[in-house]
């Protein structure tokens, strides 16, 4: 009977499980005989010696790599938790623990020796009653690592005796007990990542191991608490030593994310507030100040906005010590006035207000309102923007003339032609660069006609009219209107050199 106990016992702790020992024997053993069967167990005696095996409850025997398992399950979710907590989305006493748990961690390594176990003993223990409950309700300690050694075990089985002889009303209570300590544990879960309690411990071992729960427990006082207790100091250095390394990390990528992201703010700025100038020339005209300002917006805002509020998101997530995957560059990023909203949200206290101004400013009409929006929430996140002094303007003014007249001289569609030779006609005539869209050439064709000769004006002006029809022409699928598009295209194909040449210089007065 040793060897077969000793051969069954064996084959759990290879496979890194654990094994009911007390199942395995007849019926008439008590935990005491099964404890001191084991101890007549040389696989058990090896294991305990080299520290890869632990006895709870007299006869439950449990491998430290099955142990191992257990804790690392808390430890997974208090990541998860950090990263809810960071984000939000989590309030205390919220969350569903035990669901958690059982969605996210395979049980089948934990429960495959109690069903073997099972098996074995099912025949041996038909007449069993109070001892095969006091058994499996001592199989609860399965996850019970202890270091006190033969203390503990001496506690955990006078407790299992007391619990034998409990008659169904203690069991009401105590299982009434036990449901309290749990919601009370909802309560402590978020309250302090850093330190779980036993009662939340607790929680995650009965999910983790459901044939704890489907033995019957009536007293966690037995089983989990000793356990929760046992495994609570590894889970919490376990945990702590992640966050402590994860912390170290990110302050390291903290500092990169923010250094880049300072440089592409200061560029970005600058640009607008150059393009800011331009607005100044149609403020006369209110509906087309309109257009003007929210192309601006659309266009040149909007993109500084989605970098400012990903690399922030980030940077919160990073401060939080949250793990965030390298993400792609946040000027290619782009989102929805909802996606704005939502993080701008997730900030802390001030920044979330003027992160959320600036949201707001932005499906404005008034860049000036934005641009005071967007100063605040960057000098509330330290991120101070350089201000646009007249040698910086020039400067700039100078690279994107450059940079037009690149563009202009490569461009082959006639179409887009236009706009790029009236914007760079305005650095030549206003020193302005202006952003328009399309519907807003007209207007501002119909400004420089004054600065410029008849001859050039002549040009613009037939250039524009023929690029309207083409574009109204290519509105309608029609064979004939095709036909009529193939001519426009071509003569305006044929005006592009001339069209160039209103920025070479000799054609402006």
């Amino acid at each position: 009977m040793i060897e077969m106990l000793d051969a069954a016992t064996e084959d759990a702790l290879e496979r890194g499980s654990w094994s009911d020992s007390l199942s395995l024997l007849p019926s008439s053993f008590t935990p005491q005989d099964a404890s001191k069967m084991l101890f007549l167990c040389q696989s058990v005696q090896l294991a305990l010696k080299s520290n890869k095996a632990h006895i709870f409850g007299d006869f439950y025997v449990l491998s430290s790599s099955f142990m191992k398992d257990i804790c690392n399950c808390p430890v997974k979710e208090l990541e998860t938790l950090a990263v809810s907590r960071s984000l939000g989305t989590v309030k205390p006493g919220d969350l569903p623990i035990a669901n958690e748990v059982k969605a996210g961690y395979d049980s089948s390594r934990l429960s495959v020796s109690s069903e073997m176990a099972s098996d074995s003993g099912s025949n041996k223990h038909a007449d069993k009653g109070p001892k095969k409950k006091k058994g499996k309700a001592t199989g609860n300690a399965l996850a019970n690592q202890s270091e006190s050694g033969a203390d503990n075990q001496e506690h955990t089985s006078t407790k299992s005796k007391k619990s034998q002889r409990k008659g169904k009303d203690t069991s009401s209570q105590t299982s009434d007990s036990k449901q309290g300590s749990r919601k009370e544990s909802l309560k402590m879960k978020e309250d302090n990542l850093s330190s779980p309690s036993e009662e939340w411990i607790m929680e995650k071992i009965t999910a983790l191991v459901p044939d704890f729960e489907e033995q019957g427990i009536d007293d966690p006082e037995t089983i989990l608490r000793p356990l929760a207790n046992k495994l609570r100091p590894t889970i919490i250095n376990t945990w702590m030593e992640k966050r402590k390394t994860l912390f170290k990390d990110n302050a390291e990528r903290m500092k990169q994310l923010l250094d880049n992201l300072q440089k592409k703010l200061d560029e970005s700025f600058l640009n607008m507030q150059l393009y800011e100038k331009a607005l100044e020339l149609f403020e006369d005209d209110q509906s087309i100040s309109v257009v003007l300002h929210r192309h601006l917006l659309r266009t040149v805002a909007a993109p500084m906005v989605d970098m400012l509020l990903h690399d922030l998101d980030e940077q919160n997530k990073l401060k939080n010590g949250v793990e965030v995957q390298e993400s792609p560059n946040s000027e290619s990023i782009s989102f929805s006035p909802g996606d704005r909203a939502a993080i701008s949200k997730s900030f802390p206290g001030a920044l979330s207000n003027k992160a959320l101004a600036v949201v707001e400013a932005l499906e404005g009409k008034r860049v000036e309102t934005f641009m005071s929006s967007f100063r605040a929430v960057t000098e509330e996140s330290g991120l101070p923007l350089k201000k646009l002094d007249k040698k910086l303007e020039r400067t700039l003014l100078h690279s994107y003339r450059k940079e037009l007249t690149f563009q202009v001289s490569a461009e082959t569609d006639p179409v887009s032609l236009l706009p790029k030779v009236v914007s760079l006609l305005y650095v030549q005539v206003y020193h302005k660069a202006l952003q328009a869209p399309g519907r807003a050439i007209s207007v501002a064709i119909s400004q420089l006609m004054d600065k410029l000769d008849e001859t050039a004006c002549k040009i613009i002006a037939d250039y524009q009219a023929a690029a309207v029809t083409l574009l109204t022409l290519s509105a309608t699928p029609d064979d004939e209107d095709s036909c009529a598009s193939n001519i426009i295209r071509e003569i305006l194909e044929s005006q592009m050199s001339a069209l160039k040449s209103l920025v070479s210089g000799a054609s402006r007065s």
